[in-house]
């Protein structure tokens, strides 16, 4: 039987095909080439998987580079991974999707800081009260995108916290010392501050429902807020961010119904007697313009869970095909649509319903002071527990961050997991610390317009900054001016609200009683 001859293989480049007595074939042995017509034309393959490339070698590895072709779009883009990640909280669990993203961002970006938007209305007045909460609305959610997009920017890896992406912008120092302060405020000042809330709301609950019947000693403010943390150690037994998906999606429908609730009450009673829609003025000029940047800064403090939104898409999983910024952004879109749906109404609502007359601590203390015998005790008991059951559902959300850190310390320095005792340790250690720093400053839910002056760039200026140097747009494009431009507008703003919230409490006053609690 004549021997088959061998196909011939091309490399490349490919050379012009002339008449050679002999070719190496695959098996590296020579053997005569059959006589061939010159050819007047060279012929250079486009790919080196071409219809030419068939050969019995040739095919097994075509198939090869195509699976592994497909391998590749379906399991990543051979991101270098952390072991460490594996063992941390955030990243832990890769199992996420648009309906985890759309829960927490639901959780994280409506809460308590909305109840007191109507207080900035009040200083603001109609026209500039509305301008100034769609233009911060609108920047935000610009902000936002921002982040999703950047969270995999450079090929191969993730950046899967605020701070990282931060370090990776401005340099491993200079990223540290512009990020952590705010984002650790963010975190754990956050979570101090609806204990304090939470507690507060708990014995108002229960004023409300037990009435005249309350026992002669009932408990004082300081044992609600320890009843409220103990409920949150408890529900901060969950493992990791992706496991508290249930509760967020809780805080979220809780936030909607209570926040929908305060307006609807508020609206379809009457209003006051001596109600006034003209802004709130000072005797100076200067106090009057240090209460307008105070009322700004409130507005901005409305807006919170930048600080949350890369660790939420690193719950997710990414390929070439699938990429987390997609399924990231479809939830993100959905919850800052209810998220609208919320702050608007409340911030128009209210302030319609009281004027100038809203008091300091929001709408939950105005339905208490003006309609407390006007409104069912059942329907504002109700609103009163909804807000209880947010506050401990967004407790979970703005503590990851913090046992997150806690793990990671102790995971670098053991070089192994946390022990499910070791991890419950770190979570009722934060707990409680939390709860003795509200017990001390009482005082940190009146500091709403300097804290938001202090946090803004996390939201406002930073994302800008970040986009124009991973990215890096070209030099003196609109897209340059327009992110430099934008973000330094949020520091000059951050300076301002914080200059305008120190001033507000020098005029108004501010009563610092630490260790006495109301």
């Amino acid at each position: 039987m004549d021997e088959r001859p061998e196909t011939e293989l091309i490399s490349i480049p490919a050379t012009p095909r002339v008449s050679t007595p002999e070719i190496l074939t695959p098996s590296g042995q020579r053997s005569p080439r059959p006589a061939t017509k010159p050819s007047s034309a060279a012929w250079t393959p486009t790919s080196f998987i071409s219809p030419r490339f068939l050969s019995p070698i040739g095919t097994p590895m075509k198939r090869v580079l195509v699976n592994m072709k497909g391998y590749l779009e379906e399991m990543g883009h051979l991101t270098k991974l952390n072991p460490q990640d594996a063992w941390l909280p955030i990243t832990e669990s890769r199992n996420g999707n648009a309906h985890y993203a759309a829960f927490h961002n639901l959780n994280a970006g409506v809460g308590f800081q909305a109840l007191v938007l109507p207080v900035a209305f009040a200083f603001l007045g109609w026209s500039w009260g509305i301008l100034s909460l769609t233009i911060a609305y609108c920047w935000q959610l610009y902000t936002l995108w921002i982040l999703v997009q950047l969270h995999e920017a450079v090929p191969g890896k993730r950046y899967n916290r605020y701070v990282e992406l931060a370090q990776a912008a401005f340099g491993e120092r200079l990223g540290v010392w512009l990020a952590l302060f705010p984002t650790v405020y963010l975190s754990a000042g956050t979570a101090t501050a609806l204990i304090l809330i939470g507690g507060e709301t708990m014995k108002l609950f229960f004023q409300i429902v037990c009435g005249p019947l309350c026992a002669s000693s009932p408990l004082t403010t300081v044992e609600w807020y320890l009843v409220f943390t103990c409920l949150c150690v408890v529900l901060s037994q969950l493992p990791n961010l992706n496991s508290i998906a249930g509760l967020s999606l809780i805080g979220a429908v809780t936030a909607i119904t209570y926040s929908t609730m305060v307006w609807v009450l508020s609206v379809s009673q009457a209003r006051p007697a001596k109600i006034s829609y003209e802004p709130l003025s000072m005797p100076s000029v200067s106090g009057s313009l240090f209460s307008v940047l105070n009322a700004l800064g409130i507005v901005a403090f409305a807006f919170r869970g930048h600080n949350l939104v890369l660790e939420i898409q690193s719950t997710m999983p990414s390929t070439f095909k699938h990429p987390a910024h997609v399924p990231m952004w479809r939830g993100a879109k959905f919850a800052y649509f209810f998220i609208a749906l919320c702050i608007f109404p409340i911030s128009i609502g209210g302030f319609w319903a009281y004027g100038n007359l809203m008091p300091s601590g929001g709408m939950l203390a105005a339905l208490y002071a003006f309609h407390i015998n006007d409104i069912p005790r059942g329907l504002l008991a109700t609103a009163f527990l909804l807000v209880v059951f947010n506050c401990l559902s967004s407790f979970q959300i703005y503590s990851m961050p913090a046992f997150d850190s806690f793990e990671a310390g102790y995971t670098s320095r053991t070089n192994k997991p946390c022990s499910v005792w070791v991890r419950s340790g770190f979570r009722v250690f934060f707990g409680f610390v939390s709860f003795f720093i509200g017990v001390a400053l009482p005082f940190l839910s009146s500091l709403a317009g300097l804290l938001g002056g202090l946090t803004l760039p996390v939201t406002f200026a930073y994302p800008c900054f970040m986009w124009v140097l991973i990215k890096k747009p070209t030099k003196c494009s609109f897209s340059w001016y327009f992110h430099w431009g934008l973000g330094w507008l949020g520091v000059a703003f951050s300076l301002a609200f914080s200059i305008g919230g120190i001033s507000s409490m020098v005029t108004q006053g501010l009563k610092l009683k630490f260790f006495s609690p109301n």
